[in-house]
């Protein structure tokens, strides 16, 4: 039952992650069009996308929280193995789509924070030009 979980925690992780990055690719592209300008644009968003996907993925299959499936507690002598149950499924399915959503999204915060600066510095460098472009 273990490994059901992690492979099926790891299937929707994937999942989230790749509906995600395709949702993203058309303005991360535009963004990185604008900033770069060059056809290096292509490879930063190859990159983004497969960071994309192990944020995704590594934020989602949080194997260290199931290790409670296969040992008891450490600290805990009274400690028992934690049991599945429908319950247990639905929440840790649940964990597994919030935790990959919330972690490409910090990821996804820190890129746009970063773009954002950089617009800018292409703006004022466009604007001492006397060339701005839109």
């Amino acid at each position: 039952m273990f490994i059901l979980l992690l492979v099926v925690t790891l299937l929707i992780a994937i999942g989230i992650s790749i509906a995600v990055m395709q949702a993203f690719a058309k303005p991360l592209n535009a963004i990185l069009y604008r900033i770069i300008a060059d056809e290096i644009s292509a490879a930063w968003l190859k990159y983004l996308k497969f960071a994309i996907l192990v944020v995704g993925v590594s934020s989602g299959v949080r194997v260290r929280e199931f290790e409670k499936y296969i040992s008891p507690s450490r600290w805990d002598k009274d400690a028992k193995v934690v049991e599945f149950t429908t319950q247990r499924w639905v929440l840790e399915l649940y964990q597994t789509a919030i935790e990959t959503l919330q972690g490409i999204a910090w990821m996804l915060l820190v890129f746009f924070m970063f773009a954002l600066i950089a617009y800018v510095i292409v703006r004022i460098a466009e604007t001492k030009m006397g060339e701005p472009k839109k």
